[in-house]
């Protein structure tokens, strides 16, 4: 296959890319190195993809860039680009992830639409759901808790809509906690493995007992391809399959790696409870059984370079 994939420099995005090239597929990255967080570990991130065979790599804001010369070929749109994190969606950072997470969107499917493209796939969230039970269904009525989630769940009603509009054939993930090498510093396990070699102390929101279901990234890329390639279109689960409590997850790093200084910080708003998926869809539909347990995971991560 040739793939767009956006926020092809980000975490989730240089896995996906180096998943579909080992597979064989052409893929054009394109990413706008925002400064969510530091830009050079995009560039790292980069470096593994830019050699190889079969990828190229534009620079381009999907807001402001001509997207049709990009999407020239491409016979699947994986779309990751957008603005990450719950905590800061809040306040004076909420056009941002409007923009970025809703209108950027919508200026790709609108693109897109036009072209015969075989497949969108569109990286969506657990934090549509808010604090719905567990394990949760896709069938489950989303209730986000964070503008982050809001913003999410507009882009997958984005993708409905072109889908039923004009038979835009798109697939929205709801990604439950990705975690792997080259995760983005602002996450648990990247900031728990820094506290446990000696960085800055690990701040625990809350009490510790929520739980998250932690879902490996390599587990997620191979799923992303497979959505891709099936006949499934709509909505569908990716999570890990065995939650965890966010003490559990301190132990575990700790266990593998050595202590870990924790600063004990009140919960804040638009923090889930408990997260978890019900994967039954997206097995049945497209074949996905996350491989990889958080042990082994942790691991893979605890081995990269610092």
């Amino acid at each position: 296959m040739r793939a767009l994939v956006t926020g092809a420099a980000g975490f989730i995005g240089s896995h996906l890319c180096a998943h579909l090239l080992a597979a064989g597929d052409t893929v054009v990255g394109v990413d706008s190195f925002t400064d969510v967080y530091d830009p050079a570990l995009k560039e790292r991130n980069l470096r593994t993809l830019t050699p190889r065979p079969g990828f190229t790599f534009h620079r381009a804001d999907l807001l402001t860039a001509d997207l049709g010369p990009l999407l020239d070929g491409a016979d699947t749109v994986y779309h990751l680009a957008g603005q990450p994190g719950v905590r800061p969606s809040w306040g004076a950072e909420f056009p941002v992830y409007t923009a970025r997470n809703v209108l950027a969107t919508q200026a790709l499917l609108e693109t897109v639409r036009t072209r015969p493209v075989g497949k969108f796939v569109y990286a969506s969230s657990s934090s549509v759901y808010g604090d719905a039970p567990t394990p949760t269904p896709e069938t489950a009525c989303p209730r986000p808790v964070s503008p982050y989630g809001i913003t999410k769940l507009a882009g997958e009603h984005l993708c409905e809509l072109y889908r039923t509009a004009y038979g835009l054939p798109t697939v929205s993930l709801r990604l439950f906690t990705v975690y792997g090498p080259r995760q983005r510093p602002d996450m648990a396990f990247a900031r728990l493995l820094d506290a446990a070699r000696g960085g800055a102390p690990f701040p625990l929101y809350g009490d510790g007992e929520q739980t998250r279901d932690f879902t490996y990234v390599l587990d997620v890329v191979t799923a992303m391809r497979d959505a891709a390639r099936s006949r499934f279109t709509g909505v569908a689960n990716l999570g890990g399959g065995s939650p965890v409590s966010m003490k559990q997850a301190v132990a575990a790093v700790e266990y593998l790696v050595g202590p870990v200084e924790v600063v004990s910080r009140p919960a804040g708003p638009g923090d889930a409870r408990h997260t978890g998926a019900d994967i039954t869809l997206a097995r049945r539909a497209f074949g996905f059984h996350p491989r990889t347990a958080l042990h082994d995971g942790i691991t893979a991560m605890a081995g990269e370079s610092p």
